[in-house]
């Protein structure tokens, strides 16, 4: 009565599997290597690094992250940055907080 009883709620669904790091490694050394191929290599790349950020890594992260990637990568100079990469650290991060020891931010 006094005290309250600790409420667990249970996930809805499992998340989507986490993409492999080597996967997104070798999507940034792509969109880095774009550069070969100056203006048509940016105008193919950035669309399709839009969808596979969306694809990879679920739809509001994804896509909210699909439409910085094609900014980056049409914005020239800016594909050195590895948006894949950082992107897999963050969900990484995210789901391993316990493991990792990280404190949660209330």
């Amino acid at each position: 009565m006094f005290f309250k009883k600790e409420v667990k709620y249970l996930p809805l669904h499992e998340p989507a599997p986490l993409p492999s790091l080597v996967t997104c490694l070798i999507l940034d050394f792509i969109g880095s290597a774009v550069i070969v191929v100056p203006v048509l290599g940016e105008l193919i790349w950035a669309p399709i690094s839009a969808f596979l950020f969306w694809r990879l890594f679920g739809f509001r992260k994804g896509f909210l992250g699909g439409v910085f990637s094609l900014i980056e990568e049409l914005i020239p100079g800016l594909n050195f940055i590895p948006t894949f990469t950082i992107m897999w650290c963050i969900q990484y991060a995210r789901r391993n907080k316990e493991k990792l020891g990280l404190k949660t931010i209330r």
